[in-house]
């Protein structure tokens, strides 16, 4: 049976109460009182150990610990929380032929975040590209292709601009309890076999960053599996590029059995688009009903499965304040692919 914890003024009253039981014709109930004070202050100790129990209680369980125990619960698995992610790539810079650039050289985007070369680079037919990595871990180092970069200090026979030509990426946020506590379930529900899909699935979220994986068995032939996953944190797309793919290759043939045969790959973006005329248009109804549209899409459009009508007309029909609506499009049910994934597009307001 569940407990209930009894709040201040219900355990002062037991205190004033045993008091007067103890005491035959005292009124500890009387304001500035000593026995009063003595009840009150007391009935406030009680009420603190209370609340650190209750505290405790939700750390006894790892699917309800809270950030120091959470982690204290995975370690006990080798389970540790995936630390943050430093952006990195390419940047072009252009000026004079022979000029170098040394190693360290700082550039920095418009909103203030730097990136530091990796290495000596010398301009030659006019541009050098030179490889730099976030000064500072997390996804808001993750840059788009063709973004514009600043010297921090200028380089006599360079240009102060440079641009990323494929942008930066791999940048990743330190884990979150959430997800931290969602792998360590995991692991709990589905034990390491040796090389299962679980135990694959596992690895690729180990990786910062990676937070939904597939793994296909028997892909591209029998004998081999297929990874698939996503960065659903990441700014702009969510499918993974080569370097992330590398990445994540890299960390599973580190865990792998040797016999294995594993490719990591993204999956193909399958962009699915909404035409809805809604009933009442009003700015708050048309973002809940893009909140739900966003998360039916995340939860149900998987490799391999399908996203059907009738669950977006029931996505849209939960959102808060929505009346009645009509769904023009999608026209049919979406199918996806075994290696396809489904990415909520736009939605066009009939």
């Amino acid at each position: 049976m569940p407990f209930t914890r009894p709040t201040l003024t219900d355990i002062k009253n037991r205190v004033l109460a045993d008091i007067e039981a103890q005491l035959p014709g005292a009124d500890a109930r009387l304001r500035r009182t000593v026995l009063n004070i003595l009840g009150t202050a007391l009935a406030g100790a009680v009420h603190g150990i209370y609340g650190y129990t209750q505290h405790l209680a939700g750390q006894i369980l790892p699917d309800t610990a809270e950030t120091d125990y959470l982690e204290r619960w995975a370690s006990l698995w080798g389970i540790s929380r995936t630390a943050a992610a430093k952006a990195s790539g390419s940047v072009t810079f252009t000026g004079t032929n022979g000029t170098l650039i040394p190693v360290g050289t700082t550039v920095q985007r418009a909103d203030g975040a730097e990136f530091v070369t990796a290495a000596d680079v010398t301009i030659a037919a006019g541009s050098a590209t030179a490889t730099v990595t976030a000064a500072v871990a997390g996804a808001d180092g993750n840059t788009a292709a063709a973004s514009s970069l600043t010297l921090t200090a200028p380089i006599a026979g360079v240009n102060s601009t440079a641009t990323t030509p494929t942008g930066l990426s791999g940048g990743a946020d330190a884990e979150t309890d959430a997800a931290l506590r969602n792998r360590l379930v995991t692991r709990l529900r589905q034990p390491p076999h040796g090389g299962t899909q679980e135990d694959y699935i596992m690895w690729a979220r180990e990786v910062a960053g990676v937070t939904r994986v597939w793994c296909l068995a028997a892909t591209p032939a029998a004998g081999q599996a297929t990874v698939l996953f996503a960065r659903d944190n990441d700014a702009g797309s969510i499918i993974p590029d080569a370097g992330e793919i590398t990445a994540v290759q890299t960390y599973i043939n580190g865990k792998r059995p040797v016999t294995a045969a594993i490719t990591v790959a993204a999956p193909t973006a399958v962009t699915v688009n909404f035409t809805i005329a809604l009933v009442p248009a009003t700015a708050a109804v048309k973002a809940a009903v893009e909140a739900e549209l966003r998360d039916l899409v995340l939860q149900q459009a998987e490799p391999g499965a399908t996203l059907y009508l009738m669950w977006i007309n029931e996505a849209i029909s939960r959102a808060a304040g929505e009346s009645n609506h009509t769904l023009t499009a999608p026209a049919a049910d979406v199918v996806l692919g075994a290696q396809q994934l489904g990415v909520f597009g736009a939605i066009t307001w009939a």
